[in-house]
């Protein structure tokens, strides 16, 4: 699967590339982080969510991804 490392700094601009990526068929995307996870981060991340849809996976940089991922505080008993 390719792996598409996406390093726009506006969340328009991160949605325009991963919808670019997208179409070539990528489906894989690593949104760069430049505000140490924080609000700015997260509204990139959104935007590239929203522009891959649920097809894709979606992170940010140093944080794991949340495709698959049991609720917090969920152990198996």
């Amino acid at each position: 699967m390719t792996v598409a490392y996406i390093t726009a700094r506006k969340p328009d601009a991160v949605a325009r590339e991963v919808e670019s990526l997208f179409r070539g068929g990528c489906r894989r995307f690593i949104v760069k982080s430049i505000n140490r996870g924080g609000m700015l981060d997260q509204e990139r991340l959104g935007a590239a969510r929203y522009a891959a849809g649920r097809q894709a996976e979606v992170e940010l940089e140093g944080q794991p991804s949340s495709v698959g991922a049991a609720p917090a505080g969920a152990a198996a008993r």
